[in-house]
């Protein structure tokens, strides 16, 4: 069994608006770093990133506060908001460390599991998924909806761990694997599992938020879940080919039918059903069609321009 030396870690934790609960989790999260450093478990000078995301109030004033009176608290501020998944991207990519672990700070995901993270690591795992065992504290709605995302997207063909987010560990050979991949439209989940390496899995119970509300919208969720699947499978595509193929089949059987029809001189009844319900249902399935087709068009379009995923204003 490896056995590797104490590491030194870096935990990236993406900020949106979250004043709130800031000084909390910096809090808890110290604690966990200044537990592990006494255990002999990581190696003295693992800190704390907060990565600001274009916050509209006071996060990044707190985190300068933090970061001026706490040797293991660092800053990173974007220049605007670029999104949760390029402020987690961002802070993996700043740290300078052995392993890197990201979590959000609204303390839903618990900072005590990354002991169990960091001895999974020691043990020879280069990436650690830090997977929720239930979803009691969602609300109805909120547990349906995220099954259905995560079945949606296997069944579309991505390679996913269910019930797992953003709460995970990646060593320095796994951040670097993860510097070569260039998209714009970034889809973690799916990249970290792209790069392979040896992995393990941590279960954990997950909390409810420590305060505030929720920054990630249906809105968000839903375009998350769209950019995950276009971004890795063209399985749509070809399920439009065989929707085009099925529907042809369909119409050839019809013509045919109605060409027998009038052979044997069938009363036929005539009426608007026959010419209005093939016309809405093809309609819906070329403007379907062209909307999937449109979502992939306008992706690569986003990536050809090769803009950069975040800029950042300043370090503390």
């Amino acid at each position: 069994m490896v056995n590797r030396k104490p590491p030194q870690i870096c935990i990236v934790v993406p900020c949106y608006n979250e004043e709130e609960v800031l000084r909390e989790t910096s809090r808890r999260l110290q604690q966990i770093v200044s537990q592990l450093q006494d255990s002999g478990d990581i190696a003295q000078g693992s800190h704390v990133l907060f990565v600001d995301d274009g916050s509209r109030d006071s996060t990044w004033s707190i985190i300068e506060e933090l970061a001026g009176s706490h040797a293991s608290v660092k800053g990173l501020k974007f220049a605007r908001n670029f999104g949760h998944q390029s402020a987690l991207l961002a802070g993996m990519l700043t740290a300078d460390a052995d392993a890197v672990v990201t979590i959000d700070a609204d303390l839903q995901d618990p900072p005590e599991a990354i002991a169990q993270m960091v001895h999974a690591f020691r043990n020879g795992s280069e990436i650690v998924f830090a997977v929720r065992d239930d979803r009691k504290v969602d609300s109805i709605f909120k547990r349906g909806s995220a099954e259905l995302y995560y079945r949606v997207l296997r069944l579309m063909g991505v390679d996913i761990i269910f019930n797992h987010a953003d709460f995970r560990l990646l060593g320095r050979a796994a951040v670097d694997a993860l510097r070569q991949f260039g998209e714009v439209n970034i889809f973690l989940r799916g990249l970290v599992r792209l790069i392979g390496f040896k992995h393990e899995i941590v279960l954990y119970r997950r909390e409810a938020r420590f305060a505030g509300e929720t920054k990630y919208t249906l809105r968000k969720m839903l375009a998350l879940s769209m950019n995950g699947i276009t971004s890795f499978t063209i399985l749509p595509l070809r399920l439009i080919t065989v929707l085009g193929f099925a529907v042809s089949v369909f119409a050839f059987f019809a013509g045919f039918w109605v060409f027998v029809a009038w052979l044997y001189r069938a009363d036929l009844v005539p009426g608007w059903t026959s010419v209005v319900l093939p016309m809405y249902f093809l309609g819906g399935i070329q403007l379907l069609s062209v909307g999937v087709l449109g979502e992939y068009l306008g992706k690569s379009y986003m990536e050809a321009k090769n803009r950069p995923r975040y800029i950042i204003e300043k370090t503390v």
